[in-house]
C-alpha cells in the first residue's frame, strides 16, 4: 500500500526557501509609524500592484509572448521599488528622526535597521 503524501498549504514555502524578515517581531515602535500619513496612497499602489501581479498570471495563462510577460514583470518591479523606496524615505525621516534624537541604543538600533534595509534593497 502507497500513501501519497499531503498536500503543502498554498501559502507554504518551498523547501529551499528562507522564511520572509518578520522585522515587526524584532522592533517596536511607539506612535504611529512614519507611513502612517501617506497610507492610503500606499495601499492604493499595492492594490494597483496586486492588479498588475493577476493580470500577469493571466498573461501566462493565456500563453502570451515572452518578452509582453517580461515588459509587465519590469513594470511591477518598478512599482514594487518604489513603493519600498517611499516606505524607507518615510521611516529614515520619522521613526529613525526619532529616535536619533532620543538618542541611546534606540537610535543605534533604528540606525542599523535601516542601513539593513537599505542593503537589501540595493541586493534585490
Amino acid at each position: 500500500m502507497t500513501t501519497v503524501p499531503a498536500a503543502a498549504p498554498e501559502n507554504a514555502l518551498p523547501e529551499n526557501a528562507a522564511p520572509e524578515h518578520d522585522a515587526h517581531a524584532e522592533h517596536t515602535h511607539d506612535g504611529p509609524h512614519g507611513y502612517i500619513s501617506n497610507k492610503d496612497d500606499y495601499l492604493k499602489r499595492l492594490r494597483r500592484i496586486e492588479g498588475q501581479a493577476r493580470g500577469l498570471q493571466g498573461m501566462v495563462t493565456d500563453d502570451k509572448y515572452c518578452i509582453d510577460i517580461l515588459t509587465q514583470v519590469s513594470a511591477m518591479t518598478s512599482a514594487l521599488q518604489s513603493v519600498a523606496l517611499g516606505l524607507l524615505n518615510d521611516h529614515l525621516s520619522h521613526c529613525v528622526v526619532d529616535a536619533v534624537a532620543t538618542g541611546g541604543d534606540e537610535a543605534t538600533a533604528k540606525l542599523k535597521e535601516a542601513g539593513d534595509a537599505i542593503a537589501r534593497l540595493v541586493r534585490s
